[in-house]
Parts: structure tokens; sequence; C-alpha cells
């Protein structure tokens, strides 16, 4: 968690900067999980765009 979470080193001052720190980092991870799940749901929906427009394109070549 040291490494991942950042929590190597307090750059903060005192018992409030420990505290701070702590939440700084928690805060941090979870922004880091929301984004890695935001662009997890944007891949997909870029990919589910792409096969509808491959399936439109394949079904207007045919009856064309």
């Amino acid at each position: 968690m040291k490494n991942d979470g950042r929590l190597g080193r307090n750059f903060l001052k005192g018992v409030i900067g420990d505290a701070m720190n702590a939440l700084l980092c928690g805060a941090g991870h979870n922004l880091r999980k929301i984004l890695r799940q935001l662009a997890l749901l944007c891949a997909r929906f870029g990919v589910s765009i792409n096969q509808s427009l491959t399936v439109n394109t394949f079904s207007l070549q045919r009856t064309g």
C-alpha cells in the first residue's frame, strides 16, 4: 500500500499533516479506481459503436 498509495513519504508537518496525508492518499486511490472504470466503460462504448457501424455498413452494401 505504501508504494501504490503513495504513502512512502509524508511532506506535511505534524499530526494533522499525517492525517491529511492519509486522507488525501485514500481519495487519490479512489479517484484512480473511478478513472480506471470510466476508461474501461468508454472503451466498451467505443467498441459497441464500432461494431454497430460495421454491421450497418455491411447490411447497406448487401442491399445496394
